[in-house]
């Protein structure tokens, strides 16, 4: 796990939180969307995967549902979490097919492709707005 003082800060202008361990995400493969050099797809955008995303990322030749274990990528699941690349999420947004975001989990490098106020219309509720993440997950398909 990475040291939090380490990690930089989200788009909220907070500390940058994990995404997820369970699949392993990030581009360092620590459960945080955070960038730095060699990440030349800057995956900062935490979000929940979505059947219909799935779907349209294996349309455009992005497969995410497959595993390959050679790069310890085990394939996503509808409500999984995932460090996505920040131009794809936009692209995925471009075309009506973004999935929600975790903003406290998506690096701030993020907004230098997509503004804050787009990020927050497709933010995943969090454990304040009185959603469970549980019902996400079963409105996603899982």
């Amino acid at each position: 796990m990475t040291d939090p003082s380490l990690r930089g800060r989200n788009v909220l202008g907070g500390p940058l939180q994990d995404c997820s361990h369970e699949p392993l995400t990030g581009f360092f493969r620590d459960g945080c969307c955070r960038t730095g050099a060699g990440d030349r797809g800057v995956h900062a955008v935490c979000a929940r995967v979505t059947k219909e995303f799935l779907a349209y990322s294996r349309s455009v030749g992005n497969d995410l549902s497959t595993p390959r274990p050679a790069y310890r990528f085990p394939g996503l699941e509808p409500g999984d979490g995932w460090c996505l690349c920040a131009a794809r999420w936009k692209e995925a947004w471009e075309a009506g097919m973004a999935p929600p975001v975790v903003l406290e989990a998506t690096h701030a490098s993020a907004l230098e492709y997509v503004d804050r106020a787009t990020l927050e219309a497709h933010a995943w509720p969090s454990e304040g707005d009185g959603e469970s993440e549980e019902n996400g997950a079963e409105e996603s398909g899982r």
